[in-house]
């Protein structure tokens, strides 16, 4: 594997990867571009790595411009192809990078659930005829019940999860 990292003064622009692929590695990508039973993602990627080869028997005699142009991809996507290549290889380049964060984690779990619903359930303040979600919320705080903070929303759709919503007001 040949490649390097070009310095800004040398090339002219902001910090740009170079590409230099062994015979091994465009015969790679060459069977991976042209098998059907890749993703097409996996193959427009080898495609990209293709032409981004500055190797003399390589295809990289166009520029990151052209090869946006003719296969409807963006230049920053190009770049961060390149980068993951030289960090990592063609492995790394051509799969998808694993999330940090998952929006979807559980932030309240069943025992929060049950003791809101018995909040809920409970009688409502001084002065109010019901809970609203709004009032269930600033409760949750101030019992201390939510170590981050809750929402309106976020106990509305508990609620309504475990049918109590229809009982209070928004």
């Amino acid at each position: 594997m040949a490649y390097f990292l070009a310095s800004a003064e040398a090339v002219g622009l902001a910090t740009k990867y170079r590409i230099f692929l062994t015979t091994d590695e465009r015969d790679e990508l060459d069977s991976l571009a042209k098998k059907g039973k890749n993703s097409a993602r996996v193959i427009l990627l080898a495609l990209v790595l293709l032409f981004c080869d500055m190797s003399p028997e390589g295809r990289g005699q166009k520029t990151n411009a052209d090869i946006s142009r003719e296969l409807n991809i963006s230049e920053r996507t190009i770049e961060s192809l390149k980068k993951r290549f030289v960090e990592g290889g063609i492995a790394y380049a051509l799969e998808r990078k694993q999330k940090t964060f998952n929006p979807k984690t559980i932030k309240f779990d069943g025992a929060f659930e049950a003791r809101l619903v018995a909040l809920a359930s409970s009688p409502p303040p001084d002065g109010r005829a019901r809970w609203t979600v709004r009032l269930l919320a600033d409760k949750v705080m101030e019992l201390g019940l939510a170590p981050d903070g809750i929402s309106h929303m976020s106990i509305h759709r508990i609620l309504k999860k475990n049918a109590i919503s229809s009982r209070l007001k928004k």
